[in-house]
């Protein structure tokens, strides 16, 4: 798993602009995932070739009677307990305020995360004597950046990396790892109930597991996987925060910690813009997804629709359209055993290695029939073709000016290999090469 970075502080300090300089300006716009209430963010980043998520939380205010505001508290305090590492960012230019205090001793409270103090705003020399100021709040080392202009983030980035669980592969390494994700109460409980209750004693818990996310064997109906369970909460006396933004953390991690997911959303409501985060965040992850349309079995039947619905869910998760589509009903046991044999193809087509010499047996005249397009009066010609020895498929084409392909051409070349080897609910990545 790699880790969650959550940003912590009072209002207008420069979460958001932080939150943008790491995930990248671009990449916040069209790849970051909203949470479940306005102002909250998920990103994917990467900082020496450790991969980690990092979450924007709203202002932490204190005695604020608004709703809203004490829900953004709640939100930031989950976001402290769910988080690896926290950045707890301070503005230069306002100085250290009570409610700086005040959320400094919230942090005080959780000794055993690991805290970055992070003066924001220090856009000149002038303003970097002013951080001293921050010592004040107890901390041994203090942080100085420009979120503006990316002063200082790259050693604050080098200390975070350095203090993020080691990457570590989950028990049963040879078992397929699923997750089943999705909003609450579309049907997560009832499905695992179905797959868990009967035949209890073939159940195997595994120890040793991360988090609270429980990791199950099951072992039944001729499947052998590890169920990484999303559905639960905590025991109750630590349910205090607002439970879909808790919802959204557990995903975030269940994600990490799978090889396939299984995103399920309601039938009866459709597919909603949390799904399509979710997916997104799948996609990001480089991990396998089978989608479930659960409770079926409150939908009107009419003729062929299940083909139309199809149709819909594949527009709206475009362009990765090539993953399973099932229909099914928890409640029912519609059709269920028969999406999680899709689950266990996925898997497989995720670990698939293409031989080289296959490889450009194939792929070489499909490029040559329809090569990239010249730029600038310069062709493109790809020489060579081989799989990355990765986890996931990672193809690398090897040519003379990788530059100039741009992503429509990287897009043909990912459906080729698509149409002639089986990837199916997979995200397939391309790279260009000088060769």
């Amino acid at each position: 798993m790699s880790g969650i970075v959550a940003i912590i502080g009072r209002p207008n300090v420069g979460k958001s602009t932080l939150f943008n300089r790491l995930v990248g300006r671009r990449e916040a716009i069209e790849n970051e995932v909203a949470g479940v209430t306005r102002d909250r963010n998920y990103g994917k980043t990467e900082w020496n070739g450790i991969d980690f998520t990092v979450i924007d939380t709203g202002g932490y205010i204190e005695g604020s009677e608004d709703v809203f505001e004490s829900e953004i508290r709640k939100q930031a305090l989950t976001a402290i307990e769910e988080a690896d590492a926290i950045i707890f960012l301070l503005d230069v230019q306002t100085g250290i305020t009570d409610l700086d205090c005040s959320v400094a001793q919230v942090l005080r409270q959780y000794p055993s995360k690991k805290m970055f103090p992070v003066v924001n705003k220090v856009d000149n020399n002038e303003l970097h004597m002013q951080i001293y100021d921050a010592y004040s709040l107890g901390f041994e080392k203090i942080y100085s950046i420009s979120s503006a202009s990316g002063f200082g983030t790259g050693d604050l980035l080098d200390d975070i990396v350095e203090a993020l669980p080691a990457v570590t592969e989950t028990a049963d390494l040879d078992l397929p790892h699923i997750a089943i994700v999705g909003r609450p109460n579309v049907g997560k409980s009832s499905l695992l109930n179905l797959l868990l209750e009967d035949e209890r004693t073939i159940v195997t818990p595994i120890a040793g597991t991360t988090r609270d996310s429980i990791h199950t064997r099951f072992n039944k109906f001729g499947h052998d996987f590890i169920l990484i369970d999303t559905a639960g909460l905590r025991r109750k006396s630590k349910v205090h925060e607002n439970i879909e933004f808790y919802s959204v953390m557990r995903t975030i991690r269940a994600i990490e910690d799978s090889d396939v997911c299984v995103l399920m959303f309601d039938a009866s409501t459709g597919i909603e813009s949390q799904e399509i985060n979710i997916m997104n965040l799948i996609i990001k992850n480089r991990k396998g997804m089978v989608i479930l349309a659960n409770k079926w079995d409150l939908v009107d039947k009419e003729r062929n629709i299940d083909i139309e619905y199809e149709k819909i869910i594949r527009q709206k998760t475009a362009p990765f359209t090539d993953y399973p589509v099932h229909f099914v009903s928890a409640l029912t046991k519609q059709r269920v055993l028969k999406s999680f044999e899709s689950v266990v193809e996925v898997y497989k087509n995720r670990c698939q290695k293409v031989p080289t010499s296959k490889l450009n047996e194939i792929m070489l005249p499909e490029i040559e029939a329809y090569p990239p397009p010249a730029n600038k009066g310069k062709y493109v010609k790809i020489k060579y073709i081989t799989q990355l020895p990765t986890k996931t498929p990672q193809f690398a084409f090897y040519c003379n000016l990788p530059q100039y392909v741009k992503e429509p051409y990287k897009r043909f070349l990912e459906n080729k290999i698509r149409k002639h080897f089986t990837f199916t609910g997979v995200p397939v990545e391309i790279f260009l090469r000088k060769k």
